[in-house]
């Protein structure tokens, strides 16, 4: 399988398993009574898989590699923990399809700037006339569901 194929096929398996951590973080918040713990068992999890997962395949590189990073490369966590806090308290008022695709709409539109301008350490792919009229049908997509 051709190496770009796997990469789609991962980022797809990765939105179904968003889909499903949606509605279960949810039940945990419903739960706990608390989106925010929602979000820390969540991550609590994650983070114990993530340390059996490093002492299976072994970690390439220790922490000392990460030193001379930026201060945002570290900020990726706080990005992922408002993620789930917001979908384990939205999903159950609006929906996990109307969760999903608003979530979509914003990747979308904040990976055509990143993208454009080559932000971040990433390649730059310029916003084509294409592009964002892909943003946009997805913008529809997004209020359609909401709507349904």
């Amino acid at each position: 399988m051709p190496a770009g194929l796997t990469y789609l096929l991962l980022a797809l398996i990765g939105g179904v398993a968003m889909a499903v951590q949606a509605p279960t973080n949810a039940m945990l918040a419903r739960a706990s009574g608390s989106p925010v713990l929602a979000a820390l068992i969540s991550f609590a999890v994650g983070t114990v898989a993530l340390i059996v997962l490093l002492m299976v395949t072994g970690a390439p590189r220790g922490l000392s590699a990460t030193r001379g990073l930026p201060w945002y490369a570290w900020a990726g966590g706080l990005y992922g923990a408002f993620f789930v806090a917001v979908a384990a308290f939205a999903a159950p008022r609006i929906g996990v399809g109307a969760l999903l695709t608003a979530a979509v709409a914003g990747q979308l539109a904040a990976a055509l700037i990143l993208d454009h301008f080559g932000l971040l350490g990433i390649e730059p792919r310029p916003a084509t006339v294409t592009r964002m009229l892909g943003l946009l049908l997805v913008f529809a997509g997004a209020l359609l569901v909401r709507r349904g």
